[in-house]
Order: C-alpha cells, then sequence, then structure tokens
C-alpha cells in the first residue's frame, strides 16, 4: 500500500500567521510608531520573561494549582448533575433553566462576594473556577445525552439491558465528543477565573503578580504574564486533547 503524505502546508499555516504578526510588532515598536511605553516590543517582552522567570514560574505554579482543582472539580459535579439529571426527568426540568440562566451572570460580579465570604486564601478561586466550568460541562453532557438516537436504547431495553448498562454502552461514548468539546473551553474557563479571582484579592498568583506590575506601569512585564497564561492554557488544552485520544480510539482524525 502506499504511504499516506503528510500535508505540512496546512501545519506550517498558524506558525507562520505567528511569526508575521510578530514580525509587524518588533517593526512597528523599533520605528516608535507606536511608543514603547505603551506597547513594549516582543523582544522587550521575552527578556522581562527571562528575567523575573523565578517570580512568574513561583506565582505561576500557585495559579495552575488553583485551575487543576476547580477544574477537576467542577468537571466531577457537572458530569454527576448530567447523569442524575438524565435519568430524573423532573429534577431536570426544575434545574434546566437555571443552568441557562447562570450563564448570564458575569464571573467578576461573583469574585468579590465569594472573597468576602470565604476569604483570600485558595478557596474563594476554587470555588469560582467550579462556578464557572460547572454549569458549561453539565449542559453539554445533556445535549449529548439527549441526541442519542432512540432506537438504540430501545434495541437494549428489548435484550433486557439495564439502566446503567445502557448508559456504560451507549449514552457515555456517544456523549463524550461532547464532553470534550465542553473540557477544551473549560481548561481556559479555569485559568481565567484564577487570574480574575487573584486581581481582586489574594496573596499569591499570576493574577498578584500582574496587579503589581500594573502599578508600576511595567507593562512588558504585565505582557510576558499573558504569554505565560497563554502558554500553561495551551499545554492544559494539550492534556485534555491526548485524554481525549485515549477516550475515543474509534474517532478519526479529520484530514
Amino acid at each position: 500500500m502506499p504511504k499516506k503524505r503528510i500535508n505540512t502546508n496546512i501545519n506550517l499555516i498558524p506558525v507562520a500567521t505567528i511569526l508575521l504578526i510578530l514580525a509587524v510588532w518588533q517593526f512597528v515598536t523599533v520605528k516608535n510608531i507606536v511608543p514603547a511605553f505603551m506597547l513594549p516590543s516582543p523582544k522587550a517582552v521575552l527578556q522581562a520573561l527571562l528575567t523575573d522567570w523565578p517570580q512568574l514560574a513561583a506565582n505561576a505554579k500557585v495559579t495552575l494549582l488553583e485551575a487543576i482543582l476547580g477544574l477537576l472539580a467542577g468537571v466531577l459535579l457537572g458530569f454527576v448533575l448530567a447523569v442524575i439529571m438524565d435519568h430524573i426527568h423532573w429534577l431536570k426540568q426544575a434545574i434546566y433553566p437555571l443552568l441557562v440562566l447562570s450563564q448570564t451572570i458575569p464571573t467578576v460580579a461573583l469574585a468579590p462576594l465569594l472573597i468576602i465570604w470565604l476569604g483570600f486564601g485558595i478557596l474563594p478561586k476554587v470555588v469560582l473556577i467550579i462556578l464557572t466550568i460547572f454549569f458549561p460541562v453539565a449542559l453539554s453532557l445533556l445535549n449529548g445525552f439527549a441526541a442519542i438516537d432512540p432506537d438504540e436504547i430501545l434495541l437494549l431495553q428489548s435484550m433486557g439491558a439495564k439502566s446503567y448498562q445502557i448508559f456504560w454502552h451507549i449514552k457515555l461514548p456517544a456523549s463524550l465528543g461532547s464532553f470534550f468539546a465542553a473540557l477544551k473551553i473549560a481548561v481556559t474557563y479555569a485559568l481565567i477565573g484564577a487570574v480574575v479571582s487573584e486581581w481582586l484579592g489574594g496573596f499569591e498568583g499570576l493574577g498578584v503578580y500582574m496587579t503589581r506590575v500594573r502599578k508600576s506601569y511595567s507593562f512588558d512585564k504585565m505582557f510576558a504574564v499573558i504569554f505565560l497564561i497563554s502558554a500553561l492554557s495551551l499545554l492544559l488544552l494539550g492534556a485534555v486533547l491526548v485524554l481525549e485520544k485515549i477516550s475515543m480510539p474509534w474517532k478519526k482524525e479529520q484530514k
């Protein structure tokens, strides 16, 4: 059989786009089209990242810990609630509108309240992340459960399958696509929620670090933190992609 050729041109397009943006950014700052105090050059941002790396790494550990704890707890609670609502229809009718309504509440409005109620430690950050990602995961799983062909369920019921067997063999595999789609968004929400909560109150973390450097107008360090947060988000997203491939071995890669 002839070997398949890998189309590397498509993979190079995003890299080329990023390099082009960085080149234009460097040109704009070097030519002083935009003042350096407003937009630091990529070189200055990289230098700030290397210079302040010990502080950035220490604060990143705190933010990453908050994000992971909130992510795990939020996904677990969302999964459990979706399963319960799928089995108890009257509970689904009662709670589903509240889940949709909860998405209209801005995160920034909740963070100060949680800090007042729970203090300045790690707990309010984790709770905020749970509230941020808990509902999208539950809604995605519910939509995945509802999209299953009823004839498949009737077939297993006619063969004497129990409710847990139907869930394990049909509902869970069929809803994994919706679950991982929500999880990819949840990992970014987790870091954003951690940083936002740290802005409003805390002792450690990238959000606290950003607040300090902002007050000193060190915008190169601000951009360094932004790049680091983006890198951490990509790292978590990569972990989700690996988990998706392991959990869904039947899924074919899109050409």
